[in-house]
């Protein structure tokens, strides 16, 4: 038709991200999923200049002003009464005031009628411990700092906490384990939103080792291996993480620690929490995954590096673990490379 001018696309608005705290919510649990959409914001301007920008990000407390964060400081956030009109995502800050916060029957209240009108909703830490409160978790699999787990799931049966993951989704409803989990699982929010390489250019910015899959454990073989109290246990651990393609039998590793092999396996487990065997085997499992995250060899070929007898071996262990292939692991999590 004459004269018929096309019209452009409205450039998207804003997602409204809102993260709610309390008195004596845990600091990082706040900071580091809003620091890491705030990342995303500058990736896509330095990416496409002049565009929108991804994220409008509130801090939201029951009152406005100061909250007390749980060492100490305080952070201003906006009130209740002040956060008007429809959120894209809320989530939920976690702590040790979450054991006064489930009480607040005007903060769970205010997320129990947001939860609906919201896209997403999501919890850091003990953080859950309010979504449950306010019933948006009945019937679902969640996570929540490992410390924190048996606790949830005494106080909400109808909950299925599972204590490993660190974050757990369940459609609309994210969960996540503790304190720097929140990054994983904002990263995670940024990847759905705005796509892969984006999510691994925050990651870049942030200078954040590794973006971490929600399956991954919330423990790994290093972390484990400052359990023991004993020395020679803790050198045995040691030994394993940095040459997993040794045999290591109990009967080796009982030499090393100079204990009996029954002994041994006794107080390891009691120790660490965990069989040696199994100890051996998240070990290797810790040692591929950094191999497929950071190079290009062949998964045959770190399943043998890793101490692996097959890349059969090397992928049943990976599904015991991370709940995922290795094969699937590479080419969802790795990281870009820094050019």
């Amino acid at each position: 038709m004459a004269g018929h001018r096309s019209r452009r696309p409205r450039p998207r608005a804003p997602r409204r991200v809102a993260l709610i705290v309390f008195p004596g919510f845990q600091a990082l649990d706040a900071t580091g999923p809003l620091e890491v959409f705030s990342a995303a914001n500058e990736a896509r301007a330095a990416e496409q200049p002049g565009a929108p920008r991804p994220y409008e990000l509130e801090l939201v407390a029951r009152e406005a002003g100061p909250v007390a964060t749980s060492t100490g400081y305080a952070l201003l956030a906006r009130g209740l009464a002040q956060t008007r009109g429809p959120l894209d995502t809320l989530v939920v800050a976690g702590g040790w005031g979450t054991r006064q916060a489930v009480s607040d029957r005007a903060l769970v209240g205010w997320i129990r009628r947001q939860a609906p009108r919201a896209r997403r909703v999501a919890s850091v830490c003990t953080g859950a411990f309010l979504l449950a409160e306010a019933g948006l978790l009945d019937g679902l699999r969640v996570t929540t700092h490992w410390a924190a787990c048996d606790e949830l799931q005494r106080r909400y049966p109808k909950l299925q906490v599972d204590p490993d993951p660190i974050f757990v989704r369940q459609g609309r409803i994210w969960t996540s384990a503790g304190v720097t989990s929140g990054m994983d699982l904002a990263l995670a929010l940024v990847e759905e939103d705005l796509g892969r390489e984006l999510s691994l250019a925050v990651a870049r910015r942030l200078v954040l080792f590794l973006k971490r899959p929600g399956g991954q454990s919330q423990f790994s073989a290093q972390l484990a291996s400052q359990l023991a109290e004993r020395e020679p246990l803790r050198e045995v651990q040691a030994w394993i993480a940095e040459r997993p393609q040794a045999p290591h039998s109990v009967e080796s590793l009982a030499r090393r620690a100079g204990m009996s092999p029954r002994n041994f396996a006794r107080v390891f487990a009691r120790e660490v929490g965990t069989t040696p065997a199994r100890f051996v085997e998240e070990a290797r499992v810790e040692h591929a995954r950094r191999a497929l995250e950071e190079g290009d060899a062949g998964v045959a070929a770190i399943a043998s590096a890793a101490g692996f007898g097959s890349a059969e071996t090397l992928r049943r262990a990976f599904l015991r673990v991370l709940g995922v292939g290795p094969a699937e692991y590479r080419s969802r999590f790795r990281s870009a490379r820094v050019a």
